[in-house]
């Protein structure tokens, strides 16, 4: 009987959310159908105020806010599914929510105090409120340890002082996730990192310049100077250290970029199929065209692999995970759906041919907007690197040079290994060139993709989906491992301009 209730329970829940998805859909569609609204974006940075606030008020920031603070519950799988009806729509829509839900609102529930956690999520929830994140600063960026943002105790709380910049929401925001490192009396700075929420509405933050982005132009970035005071009980509070709190939080962000990435390749796919059945080019639709197929077979390739990784972190991202350890889970997805998203977009802009080159065409707005997403929150290369030396970790560990016996026995590529048996049957050098790991964390990322992709097929997802995924990565997986074992000797050349002007070597004719 209990068992009965408990399944009623989860099937009203999940009927109320679906009702609630629909809503919010319909809203974005005639938000975004708006000729007005339409007309602002494409000649214009930022968004127009009514449409903010029409998007605001539907509250799609509520998923990320624990249910005792009046919202949703923090449920991943309803977390994932509004950022992917965002990304449908926009992907700089999908990111705002992505920084406010991922860097800003989980963030503040895991480790904020009770008071902070009252009086934030009530302005969220009741007056449209927006948060960001503040790690990047000018002379730090990757190297976010290094950081000279510092604080030091004050009577009632804290003294935050420093530079950031590339803050998603910069002028917008009216709180900020803030990170600095303690000044010690000597005026060295800890290593530790610590995490203070600060208030706009107070003083000290000064916005000295808003950069004019390259793509994502529905959101403003920009440099800010801080010199703020935080209250005791706006500091998160860590459970182990302040590093362990971060690598938490940035790796449940990026494991929660599937979200993003499914609403932008759902998409690429249905723009793509829609151009491509109405093109016709030497009397026959586009459809028809070999080359054509295998493009947009690559984008529901993408799809369905981006549809494994939404299942994977739903079931094994929830809020009371700590993920501070997930480092290979974590930076493979993010690294692998960056990627995918991009490539889609770019067979997209080849599709539809110049047409896709125009300002306010979407081809060209996916492949400006999806760039970034390869680099902020850890640049893919360094990213790649870092999983290649997490793999030779754990091979250390347990004293494994051949790398199929060592991903065979890994519980996130035991399935995906035996696909690849063969590739994946050689000794690992532990000691290989920085090149090279990054190659190989190509290859290791995508495997667990695979992993990923197999496991969604046992669910009963469309079988012929599964397999041209399992194909496409499969195809992708050989050619990286093909291209790490035959790494040449490529050397940079640093007087590169010494006999290297051409037409100085071109015989002239008379």
């Amino acid at each position: 009987m209990q068992n009965q209730i408990l399944s009623g329970q989860l099937d009203a829940a999940h009927t109320s959310f679906c009702i609630y998805l629909e809503k919010y859909r319909e809203k974005l569609k005639s938000l975004f159908s708006d000729p007005s609204h339409q007309a602002y974006l494409k000649e214009k940075r930022g968004i127009p105020a009514d449409m903010l606030n029409g998007i605001l008020e539907h509250k799609p920031l509520s998923v990320f806010i624990p249910s005792e603070y009046e919202g949703r519950g923090g449920k991943v799988g309803e977390c994932l599914s509004v950022l992917e009806t965002s990304g449908y729509e926009s992907l700089a829509l999908s990111l705002m929510v992505g920084i406010n839900g991922a860097l800003f609102l989980q963030p503040l529930a895991n480790y904020g105090s009770d008071e902070a956690k009252k009086e934030v999520f009530n302005r969220f929830m009741h007056h449209n409120a927006l948060g960001g994140l503040m790690i990047t600063e000018p002379d730090h960026g990757s190297d976010a340890l290094k950081m000279q943002t510092n604080f030091q105790d004050t009577l009632n709380g804290y003294s935050v002082k420093g530079t950031k910049h590339w803050g998603g929401l910069t002028s917008w925001a009216d709180f900020w996730l803030v990170t600095a490192r303690r000044k010690n009396d000597n005026g060295d700075l800890a290593r530790d990192i610590d995490f203070f929420v600060h208030d706009t509405r107070k003083p000290g933050l000064e916005v000295t310049e808003i950069y004019r982005n390259l793509g994502l132009m529905m959101l403003p970035y920009g440099r800010n100077e801080l010199n703020i005071e935080v209250p005791t009980s706006y500091r998160l509070e860590p459970q182990n250290t302040g590093l362990k709190m971060m690598l938490d939080i940035l790796h449940r962000s990026r494991i929660q970029f599937p979200g993003m990435g499914m609403g932008f390749l759902r998409r690429m796919l249905d723009e793509a199929f829609a151009h491509c059945k109405e093109r016709f080019v030497g009397g026959q639709s586009l459809l028809n065209y070999e080359q054509v197929k295998r493009r947009l077979a690559e984008i529901q390739a993408s799809f369905t692999i981006c549809s494994a990784m939404c299942a994977n972190t739903t079931e094994n991202a929830g809020m009371d995970v700590d993920l501070s350890k997930e480092d290979l889970q974590a930076n493979s997805v993010k690294t692998v759906l960056t990627d995918l998203m991009q490539n889609a977009a770019q067979s997209l802009m080849q599709l539809v041919g110049a047409k896709g080159y125009s300002y306010d065409h979407i081809a060209g707005r996916a492949i400006v907007d999806s760039r970034p997403f390869q680099i902020f929150e850890g640049s893919n290369d360094i990213l790649y690197q870092q999983i290649s030396e997490s793999v030779v970790k754990g091979m250390r560990k347990l004293n494994v040079r051949n790398l199929y016996e060592y991903l065979k026995g890994n519980e996130l590529t035991n399935r995906s290994a035996d696909y690849l048996k063969d590739s994946l049957n050689f000794d690992l050098d532990v000691k290989m060139a920085q090149d090279k790991l990054v190659h190989l964390g190509q290859g290791i990322g995508r495997i667990l993709a695979l992993e990923s992709v197999i496991l969604l097929g046992e669910r009963g997802f469309n079988s012929n989906l599964i397999h041209n995924a399992i194909e496409y990565l499969n195809q992708e997986i050989n050619t990286i491992l093909c291209s790490y074992h035959h790494v040449g000797n490529l050397k940079m050349v640093e007087d590169y301009q010494v006999d290297s002007g051409w037409l100085n070597l071109v015989r002239v004719g008379k």
